[in-house]
Formats: C-alpha cells, sequence, structure tokens
C-alpha cells in the first residue's frame, strides 16, 4: 500500500477498526489536512496541538470542529492567528508564557493543560463510545496502539516532541478511547525518510561521508539519529564490517528508527542519548556527524560533546539548516508574494545554529583542516510528506487571493515540468587534532 495517500491510510484503518468516526489529534496538520478534506464527515472534532505550519484551506469544512493549541511566544501563536483569522469558527486554546518550537516536548511541558483543553473541547461533539477488539497491530502502513475506553480518539505522531503524547495519556484514556498511531508515513518519521529518499540529499550525504572518510573498521557515530535513515545509508555502504551508533534524545523516533533497520541490526546500534550529553567516554569514535541537530540545542555544548568523544586524528561532520540563505521554488510569482516564500522559516533555538557562524564555531573548537561546503537540496515531489510540511509554511501566510495566485502558479509549474523546491544547508567536516 505505499502508493496510499495519508487520508486513505487513515479511512482504510478505520474501517479495519470499524469506526464510521473519530476524534484526531495532531501536530503535523498536513497529516490529516488530506483526510479534513475528503473525509470531513468521518471527523468528531480535530486538534492541532503546537504546529507550526498549517494550510488552512483543508480545514474549512469542518472549521467549528478544528481546536488550535499554541504557545503565546514564537511561531505557533502567528500561525494559529493567521489560521484563524481565515477561519474564524475554529477554536484557539493558548499556553501562556510557552514557545512551542517543531522540536519542544509540549505534552511533557503541559500535559494537564493540553488534555484538560482536548476533553474540554472535544466534549462539545458527541460521538459514540467505540468498542474495539484488538488492542494493537497494524494495517494500511500504519500500526496502532490502543488504551481507555470511551469516544475514539487518534493520536498521529509529533514531528520530533521526544514525549509525544505519553504524559497526557493517563488523563485522556480515562475519557476516551486513545488509539495511537506509528509507521513511516506519518510525522517526523514520514518526513525524515522522505528527505533520504531525494538524490540531492543522498548527494549531500555521500559528500559528507567522502570527506569523513571512514575505514571499513571505523567506528562512527550519528548524533540525533532521528528515523535513522543516514546510517542506513552509510551501513550499506560500508557494507558488513560497520560499526555505527545512532542516538537520539526521542524514545519514539529511535523506537522506530530499530525497525526500519532491523535488517542492519549487527551494524547499527540504536540508544538515547542527547548532543550535549552524549554517553560515551572520551575519544571513543574515529567518526562523527550530525545532520540537521544542532539548531535545536545548545549548540556549543553540543559541538564541545562530539569532539570530546573523537578521537585525536578523527574527523567531524557538522549539517545543519542554512536559515540566512534564500529557499527557491519554480514558480512564477509576482514579487509580493515572492518576498514572503524565499524566506525559508525561521526554525532555530535560542541556542542553536542555522547559519554560516556553524563555520567559525567549529574553528573555534579547534577542528582543524576544516572544509565548508554550502549546498542546494532539492524537493520534486509535491505529494511527498517534506514537501507539504514546507508549502504548509507558505499556504500559512498567504492571504486567499494569494493563496489563488500560488495554486495557479503552482499549476503551470507542475504542467510544465517537474515542480522544484530547493533549501540551502550548512555543511563542514574538520579533523581533531592528534
Amino acid at each position: 500500500m505505499t502508493h496510499l495517500q495519508t487520508a486513505d491510510r487513515l479511512a482504510a484503518l478505520m474501517d479495519h477498526l470499524r469506526l464510521a468516526r473519530s476524534h484526531i489529534a495532531t501536530q503535523v496538520a498536513s497529516d490529516v489536512a488530506g483526510f479534513a478534506a475528503q473525509y470531513g464527515q468521518r471527523i468528531g472534532g480535530v486538534v492541532l496541538c503546537a504546529a507550526t505550519r498549517i494550510d488552512p484551506a483543508p480545514f474549512a469544512d469542518i472549521a467549528p470542529r478544528l481546536l488550535m493549541i499554541s504557545g503565546d511566544e514564537g511561531l505557533t501563536p502567528e500561525v494559529a492567528g493567521r489560521v484563524h483569522a481565515r477561519l474564524p469558527r475554529a477554536r484557539r486554546h493558548v499556553l501562556r508564557d510557552y514557545d512551542a518550537e517543531a522540536w519542544s516536548d509540549v505534552v511533557a511541558d503541559r500535559a494537564g493543560e493540553v488534555a484538560g483543553a482536548m476533553a474540554a473541547f472535544l466534549a462539545d461533539v458527541s460521538l459514540a463510545p467505540a468498542t474495539l477488539d484488538a488492542r494493537n497491530g497494524s494495517h494500511a502502513g500504519l500500526t496502532f496502539r490502543i488504551e481507555g475506553e470511551g469516544p475514539p480518539l487518534i493520536l498521529l505522531p509529533f514531528f520530533l516532541s521526544p514525549s509525544q503524547w505519553d504524559p497526557a495519556l493517563p488523563e485522556l484514556a480515562r475519557r476516551f478511547t486513545v488509539i495511537r498511531l506509528g509507521g513511516a508515513h506519518i510525522g517526523g518519521v514520514a518526513a525524515l525518510e522522505d528527505r533520504d529518499r531525494f538524490p540531492s540529499y543522498r548527494a549531500m550525504f555521500r559528500g559528507l561521508v567522502d570527506l569523513l572518510a571512514p575505514e571499513p573498521t571505523s567506528r562512527i557515530l550519528d548524533v540525533g539519529c532521528g528515523s535513522g535513515a543516514f546510517a542506513r545509508q552509510l551501513a550499506e555502504r560500508l557494507g558488513e564490517g560497520a560499526r555505527i551508533d545512532a542516538v537520539d534524545v526521542n524514545p519514539f523516533l529511535l523506537r522506530e528508527a530499530a525497525e526500519l533497520a532491523a535488517g542492519l541490526a549487527p551494524r547499527i546500534r540504536f540508544a538515547p542519548g542527547s548532543a550535549t550529553a552524549l554517553p560515551f567516554p572520551d575519544q571513543t569514535f574515529d567518526c562523527v556527524f550530525s545532520i540537521t541537530v544542532l539548531e535545536e540545542c545548545d549548540a556549543e555544548k553540543a559541538i564541545a560533546e562530539i569532539l570530546r568523544v573523537t578521537r585525536p586524528g578523527g574527523r567531524v561532520g557538522i549539517v545543519v539548516r542554512a536559515i540566512d540563505l534564500p529557499q527557491w521554488w519554480n514558480l512564477k510569482l509576482p514579487p509580493a508574494i515572492r518576498a514572503k516564500v524565499d524566506v525559508p522559516p525561521q526554525s532555530v533555538g535560542p541556542l542553536g545554529v542555522a547559519d554560516a557562524s556553524l563555520y567559525p564555531r567549529l574553528r573555534r573548537a579547534g577542528l582543524a583542516d576544516l572544509v565548508g561546503f554550502p549546498v542546494l537540496v532539492t524537493l520534486d515531489d509535491p505529494d511527498g510528506p517534506i514537501w507539504r510540511y514546507r508549502e504548509d509554511h507558505v499556504l500559512a501566510q498567504l492571504t486567499p487571493a494569494e493563496t489563488e495566485v500560488w495554486h495557479a502558479a503552482r499549476a503551470a509549474a507542475l504542467a510544465a515540468g517537474p515542480l522544484l523546491q530547493t533549501t540551502a544547508l550548512h555543511c563542514a567536516v574538520g579533523k581533531k587534532p592528534s
């Protein structure tokens, strides 16, 4: 069923579970947008929790049954505010004194408030209790785990949140039959796996590995491995002798990564670990790399930790998003719209790095023979999770009139040839002095 869109997967799963209607909650709006547009009658209420990118259009017909939970600082209140201006019948709940990033552990930080807001909102939508036989399983490429009793509530994964929905589960399971979904087709896993399929991303990683120059017997560390896509790519390149440790702070992503890498288990070892407190002794690894992680943590601490666990003479490779360089869509757009959409999402934490300051930071940290190389990566699948996630960022900024212009230009570009979007990364490889 790899050809199915996410909306059809959700519909097939609900059919499998014999659910005529269900409540749905997620952070990644694009995971439920198609379902809301095509199967809106099957939705009781929908909750977008700390969504950083939302295209309002797919939710227009169910706006009275839409709740947006956001912080009051940073990106999420701006996004929710713009959507609410377009869909005034939707509801909002604001987490005071909170800045929810795409990687924030929002439910762990505000479990009681999030669960309470969801329960109060969904109580306004009458939905019959679910009667389900299976408590876990998989269908249509989606895994599910079920607990609790009451009206059905489907929880889709957060993008990068370490705790996911877990801190709110006891409260939610008292009120709902909670159906937690997973798998490679939704949430952050889908986006990370989609990213690894694009030739330009794979080429970037091959170039990074060429400069890291690992030996067949080198011990290698992947810091912030996510779904494990790059670790798998490297294991396949190095062959049977590969020795790769892959760490991440996100238990959900680690579980999914281990499943995806089941056939490579002897070559890759997954373990919990933070970039700012790596669980390894000094001078353990010959090569260490980290891809789009240092934007989300204390970059200086992470760089120091990476150098600490690298052996003298070993090599370090770092890749971060380049929010200081424009992104590009091959659409013919008026200057006013172009000015909005050429600016990449400014997704970087207060102590993170997502610009050209990466290069002097690594030099100051002591790396020698430093090679810096900004790279353009290209997306060409407008139905893919990464494309939808990035296009949602654009559509959340546009007025209704501008949205019409965007869709007309998009259709023209798609008819004329491949529809392309490019974004920049800052990449660097250096050697730890002997």
